[in-house]
């Protein structure tokens, strides 16, 4: 068993709790040092997954993550990851800083940011034919067109998507059911997803709790799941059957919806083309 010396004062932001691995790495039990590697080269993944998840992808045991946090001063795991959390969050700024980027890089002028903000979705529509794997897409659209229910979820900037793609799918005659989540009823809405249904989950960095939750669930239920996302270490990631990854273009941290509307507007109509064929 890995020792363990507790420190009476842990860090409490990212940077310290980055200074203190660093520093401390060379000194560690194996298994500690090999949870350090894994928690600095995949902070995100930190940050949103859950105990088990990350004993795996780290190749150690649950207990060594308690450890882990434990011997840099923390109560418990869920004292270090609020740490990750917070950094994650921290990422990206607040709306006000976020129009103050804006025009340090546009200008004031209307049309310049209009002219900005135009440049910015043709790249991600651009980028988007780089970042889908075409059999992915192939998968995506097979499971939509034989699923006996669609369900759609897409929450805070990804729920744009989400709806136009209930709308979609629901003209072209899919069963599509939209889980919008209103008066946080959306484990209720969910509540009859089964082995023969389909989740499209949207989700993009810093990602919603509730969605990776609702994605848990309906993976446990059985249903296949369709991941929309911006990573492999995206946390919806994990459950996806197949993922299609969108990497959207940025201007001062205001993030086009080009290249995931592109995407939805395509895999509603291959989807219905694949079921029509079939």
């Amino acid at each position: 068993m890995d020792d363990v010396t507790q420190d009476a004062e842990p860090p409490r932001d990212f940077e310290a709790l980055r200074s203190k691995i660093l520093a401390r790495h060379d000194a560690m039990p194996k298994r500690l040092a090999q949870v350090a590697r894994h928690a600095l080269d995949h902070p995100d993944r930190m940050a949103l997954s859950t105990v088990a998840e990350l004993a795996e992808a780290a190749g150690v045991q649950p207990s060594t993550l308690v450890r882990f946090a434990q011997s840099l001063g923390y109560s418990g795991f869920s004292e270090l990851q609020s740490v990750f959390r917070a950094q994650l969050r921290d990422r990206w700024p607040d709306y006000r800083e976020r129009l103050a980027r804006v025009k340090d890089e546009s200008g004031a002028e209307p049309a310049r940011i209009l002219d900005r903000f135009i440049d910015t979705a043709a790249r991600s529509v651009a980028d988007l034919g780089r970042t889908i794997i075409p059999g992915e897409f192939d998968a995506a659209s097979a499971l939509l067109a034989r699923a006996a229910h669609v369900y759609i979820l897409g929450q805070r900037r990804a729920f744009p998507v989400a709806s136009y793609l209930a709308y979609a799918l629901g003209k072209l005659d899919f069963p599509a059911i939209l889980l919008d989540n209103i008066g946080s009823m959306a484990d209720v809405q969910a509540g009859r997803i089964g082995p023969a249904d389909t989740l499209i989950a949207i989700s993009f960095n810093p990602y919603t709790p509730s969605t990776i939750d609702l994605v848990r669930f309906a993976a446990g239920r059985g249903a296949a799941i369709i991941a929309i996302t911006d990573s492999v270490f995206s946390p919806v990631s994990a459950e996806a059957r197949v993922r299609l990854e969108v990497i959207e273009a940025d201007l001062g941290a205001f993030r086009s919806l080009s290249a995931t509307m592109a995407l939805a507007m395509a895999l509603a109509i291959a989807s219905a083309e694949v079921r029509d064929a079939g």
